[in-house]
Formats: structure tokens, C-alpha cells, sequence
């Protein structure tokens, strides 16, 4: 009876990285520079890539680089087996616990830093590297393999249904709100002491600036379609990437805005800032967790996840 054989893989961890490096930086000099090998030796590893892959990685345009279709998805790969591969040479330090988080603007400014502590609390060695953007930026770092776990609060949509694993994580409510005693409210909304919060109509609303987060976040997704498909001629003054500058901006009198109930909860305590209620007008919305398939899951991914789902 013969033994079966295995196959070894003819590819080495060296020409996959020289790949990822061309893939990222554009070029086989600043790869070379970046890897601290020749250029002759990177331009000789893709070379070898193509050839062991039957494949052109890149089309050679005098002296550029331009990607070929192939390329995408063999870096995808290619980072995936390279991250696996670091995890086994660096393995104690996997045990001692680093982890990659996303986060979307509101989660990442307002709710993650609870949940870090409760990580740090379990485990007080943990090495946590964050990168917090909007919704589209984070999911798109996710699908680079750039990042374990992400916490996002629009529908991810990632280019690869496939690679991407998504999660309903909890629910959150987007508020509109105004400064108290406000001008734009004055004779047009209607206050309910009980409720300490305006009530206006869609009509109504349309004829008031609105201060809204920009295209590519969460909110600014929720924002379009459960609020502004209502509102076809609204006055939005302009989209604005941080939930604080609306924030201010609101407390300013500059118009209305609309954000999470985490982002303005302080304010609604004090009462600088007051909740105002649109009539037939639902602003709910799910937060996600998302990570790619092929991310090494490692111990600390497994506690945080234990975190945030008992949170």
C-alpha cells in the first residue's frame, strides 16, 4: 500500500509578501525600500509569483505597474497566509493578546471605550490597535484584512458578500434635536412639558436647516433612508464628517441636527440641547459586527466577542 505524498506549495511566504508590498506601495522600488531587498531581488520574487501561479499579477506599462484583474483577490489570499503565518512565528505574543478593532464614528467615540475597559479588566495585557472612521472606510479596512473584528453602525455592504461574516449586533435610535428655545422652533413646533421635547410635522421639518453626517457613515445612512426620502425638498445645510462639530454646531443655533441618543445623551441631561419628535418618522437602525473568513481568530478575538455580546 504507498503512502500518500504530500503536496508542498512551490510558493514562498517571500514572494507573497514582495507581492503585498507591490500590490500596496505602487511600485517594485518604493516594495524594495519597504522590505529592505533589492530591486532586482523583488522585481525576481513577482516574477516567480507569476510564474508558479500561471498568472500575470501586473500589466508592465514602460516602467509602471498596473494591476491585473488577477490581482485583487490573490492579495486577498496572499494576506490572508501571510497573517496566518505571522501569528504561528509571533505566537506568544498572540497569547499575550493584540487584537485590531474598527469602529464606526459613534460606536468607536462613545461606546467601544466601555467595552475596551471590560477587555483590559479581563485581560490587563491586552495590545488593542483601533482604527475608527465611517461605516464604508471601516468595512472596506475589514475586507484588506487590516482589522479582526469591526463594529459598525450602517449596513456593511462589503465588496465580497462571500468573505465578509456579519453580524446584528444591538439597536441604536438616531434623534433628531435643537438648541433649547431654539429660533427655528419658535412658532412652528409644538412643546410637551411631559415629554420635555418638540413635536413637529414632515412639513414642518422641511422648512428648518438640518445639520447631517456625511455620505459613506452609518448615520448618514439611516439619515437617507428613513428620514430624508420624506423629505425630498428639506433644507440640509451641509453634510459634516464629525458628530461633534454637529454637535456644537446645533448648540450654536445653526440649525437642527440629527445624531445617535449616545452621542447627545450628556446634553439632553443639562438640557443645552433638546430632542425633537417627527410625527410618523421611525430613525431605529441595527449596529453590526463584521470580520473577514479568513482572519486568524485568536483568543483575545474570542473574549471581546464575549464582551460585547453580554454588553
Amino acid at each position: 500500500m504507498k503512502k500518500s505524498v504530500q503536496t508542498v506549495p512551490k510558493i514562498t511566504l517571500k514572494q507573497l509578501a514582495v507581492f503585498v508590498s507591490i500590490y500596496q506601495t505602487g511600485s517594485t522600488s518604493r516594495a524594495s525600500e519597504e522590505l529592505h531587498l533589492s530591486q532586482s531581488a523583488v522585481s525576481s520574487a513577482l516574477t516567480e509569483l507569476e510564474s508558479r501561479l500561471q498568472m500575470p499579477l501586473f500589466e508592465r506599462v514602460g516602467r509602471r505597474l498596473n494591476q491585473h484583474p488577477n490581482a485583487h483577490p490573490i492579495y486577498i489570499q496572499a494576506q490572508a497566509i501571510l497573517g496566518q503565518s505571522l501569528t504561528l512565528e509571533h505566537y506568544h505574543q498572540y497569547q499575550a493578546g493584540q487584537i485590531h478593532i474598527g469602529a464606526s464614528t459613534t460606536i468607536g467615540n462613545y461606546v467601544l471605550p466601555p467595552l475596551l475597559g471590560k477587555l483590559y479588566e479581563a485581560l490587563p495585557d491586552a495590545n488593542v490597535d483601533m482604527y475608527i472612521a465611517n461605516t464604508q472606510e471601516v468595512v472596506s479596512e475589514v475586507e484588506q484584512l487590516n482589522i479582526d473584528i469591526a463594529l459598525v453602525e450602517g449596513m456593511p455592504r462589503p465588496v465580497d458578500m462571500k468573505a465578509i461574516e456579519q453580524r446584528e449586533w444591538r439597536t441604536d435610535t438616531l434623534m433628531i434635536f435643537a438648541k433649547r428655545d431654539s429660533k427655528w422652533l419658535k412658532n412652528v413646533a409644538t412643546y410637551s412639558q411631559d415629554e420635555d421635547c418638540y413635536q413637529l410635522t414632515i412639513n414642518q421639518l422641511a422648512q428648518l436647516p438640518l445639520l447631517v453626517r456625511e455620505a459613506g457613515s452609518g448615520t448618514r445612512q439611516i439619515i437617507d433612508e428613513q428620514l430624508l426620502k420624506y423629505l425630498p425638498n428639506a433644507e440640509v445645510v451641509k453634510a459634516i464628517h464629525q458628530s461633534e462639530a454637529i454637535k456644537h454646531m446645533v448648540s450654536a443655533d445653526i440649525g437642527l441636527g440629527c445624531l445617535s441618543q449616545h452621542v447627545i445623551e450628556t446634553e439632553l441631561a443639562t438640557g443645552e440641547l433638546v430632542q425633537v419628535n417627527v410625527a410618523g418618522i421611525d430613525l431605529s437602525r441595527t449596529w453590526w459586527l463584521v470580520w473577514h473568513k479568513a482572519r486568524h481568530q485568536s483568543p483575545i478575538w474570542q473574549t471581546f466577542i464575549d464582551i460585547i455580546q453580554q454588553d
